[in-house]
C-alpha cells in the first residue's frame, strides 16, 4: 500500500510539474502568439489608475468608489488558467481555423466590416501596424464574435464577478497584432482582461472628450498628440498584462493601444 501510495503521489507531482511547465512556455511566447519579428512596443507608459488585488476590495467597495466614479484594474480577481490555454495561437487555430470570423476597421465609428476565415485573419492580417495608417484601412478582429459557434471557448471563461445591479455581462473578444488598437469612444460599462500580451488603456470622464480625430489610430495619437498635451488634459491611463482587468464606468471615452499580439476579451455590462 506505502509502495502504491508513493506512486501516486509521485504521478501526481510529476503531472503538476508538466502543467506548470507547459504554463511557462506559454508565458514566454505568448500563447504561440509571439514571433521573434514582431516589433513589440517597450513603452507601457505611467499608470494613474488604482491597481488593486481583487481579495482586498469587497463588492460594496467597488460598487462605492468605483461601479459609477472611476476606473480601478484588479489582479488576481479570476483564475482563467484553462481558459489561458485554450486560447493559444495551436488551440484557437485547430478548434476554430475554419470558422469565419467578422473584421472591423479600426476607426471611432467602425463602418466597414469584412468575413474572413479565422485562419486567413491570423496568416494575412494580424501583423504590426504602421504609424501612417488610416483606421479605416486597418480590420481588427474584436467584438461581432457568433456566440454560438464560440461557445465552447467563452464557457470556460471566468468573468468578473462585480456586475451592476440590473445589468447582465456580454462578451466580446478579440486578437490584434502590436500597434493596433481602437481610437476613442465610448459606450456602457465594462471589464477588459487580456489574455496573452499587453495593452495600453487610455481613458477620460463623460465630460472631457479627448481631442483625437476618428479616422486616426490610436498608435498616430499616441506619437503626434499624447506628448504634446497640457497637464490638464493628460488621460487616465495604464498597461495590463495577463491577470489583470480592468472595469471602466459608464459612457467613459477610452481608447486602447496593444503593445504586443494580444489575446482579449471584454464583459459588457448592458
Amino acid at each position: 500500500m506505502e509502495i502504491k501510495a508513493v506512486r501516486l503521489a509521485f504521478i501526481f507531482f510529476t503531472a503538476a510539474v508538466t502543467a506548470q511547465l507547459q504554463q511557462q512556455e506559454e508565458d514566454e511566447d505568448g500563447g504561440g502568439w509571439f514571433s521573434a519579428s514582431d516589433v513589440r512596443s517597450q513603452d507601457e507608459g505611467r499608470c494613474n489608475i488604482d491597481v488593486l488585488h481583487g481579495s482586498s476590495l469587497s463588492y460594496q467597495q467597488f460598487m462605492e468608489r468605483y461601479a459609477y466614479g472611476r476606473p480601478v484594474i484588479l489582479r488576481g480577481l479570476t483564475d482563467n488558467t484553462k481558459f489561458r490555454l485554450l486560447c493559444s495561437k495551436s488551440s484557437l487555430l485547430r478548434e476554430y481555423g475554419a470558422h469565419r470570423v467578422r473584421l472591423s476597421t479600426a476607426n471611432t465609428y467602425s463602418y466597414r466590416k469584412v468575413d474572413v476565415p479565422f485562419q486567413e485573419y491570423v496568416d494575412e492580417f494580424l501583423r504590426p501596424q504602421s504609424a501612417d495608417a488610416l483606421g479605416s484601412d486597418t480590420l481588427y478582429f474584436f467584438g461581432d464574435n457568433n456566440f454560438t459557434e464560440w461557445q465552447s471557448l467563452f464557457e470556460h471563461y471566468e468573468s468578473p464577478p462585480y456586475v451592476l445591479p440590473l445589468t447582465s455581462g456580454a462578451y466580446s473578444f478579440g486578437i490584434a497584432g502590436p500597434g493596433t488598437g481602437v481610437p476613442f469612444h465610448w459606450h456602457g460599462p465594462g471589464y477588459s482582461e487580456v489574455i496573452y500580451g499587453r495593452k495600453r488603456w487610455f481613458l477620460y470622464p463623460p465630460d472631457q472628450e479627448p481631442h483625437f480625430h476618428p479616422n486616426r489610430t490610436t498608435l498616430s495619437w499616441v506619437t503626434e498628440t499624447y506628448p504634446n498635451l497640457l497637464e490638464d488634459e493628460a488621460p487616465l491611463e495604464c498597461t495590463i498584462r495577463p491577470g489583470e482587468v480592468l472595469y471602466f464606468p459608464d459612457r467613459w471615452w477610452h481608447a486602447t493601444l496593444n503593445l504586443d499580439t494580444s489575446v482579449f476579451i471584454s464583459t459588457f455590462l448592458g
